[in-house]
């Protein structure tokens, strides 16, 4: 049996994206924003933005080379903290949002807290 990899790795591409964006749904409905904002680009980042409690103009720091991986860093500890979560689990959002998302998207005791956890 011959196994090629080039094919595989198409189907977990595709296998990924559909768990992100199923997560990213559910994640902004526990948030209280419309969940079909996950699937369109730069207005589920804006309100990503409306979740964690930062301005719209943030979006355009997203768009700077360098700049966009230290405003993602920022984003996931301000996304943990807006569901409770911890530093840890801030750096897992980043490391490894395939595991981390569904996590905090399906877990029934994952509450949104409000903006950063203000609302705690």
């Amino acid at each position: 049996m011959n196994f090629d990899f080039n094919n595989i790795f198409p189907l977990l591409f595709f296998l990924s994206l559909i768990i992100t964006l199923i997560s990213t749904w559910s994640l902004f409905e526990k948030a209280g924003k419309p969940g079909w904002a996950a699937f369109i680009p730069i207005y589920g980042e804006i309100v990503l933005l409306k979740i964690v409690g930062k301005p719209w103009w943030y979006i355009f720091f997203l768009f700077i080379p360098i700049i966009n991986i230290l405003i993602y860093i920022y984003i996931s500890t301000l996304l943990a903290k807006s569901f409770g979560k911890g530093t840890i689990f801030s750096v897992g959002l980043y490391c490894l949002p395939i595991i981390f998302v569904p996590y905090l998207a399906f877990n029934r005791s994952s509450k949104y807290l409000g903006p950063a956890g203000t609302y705690a």
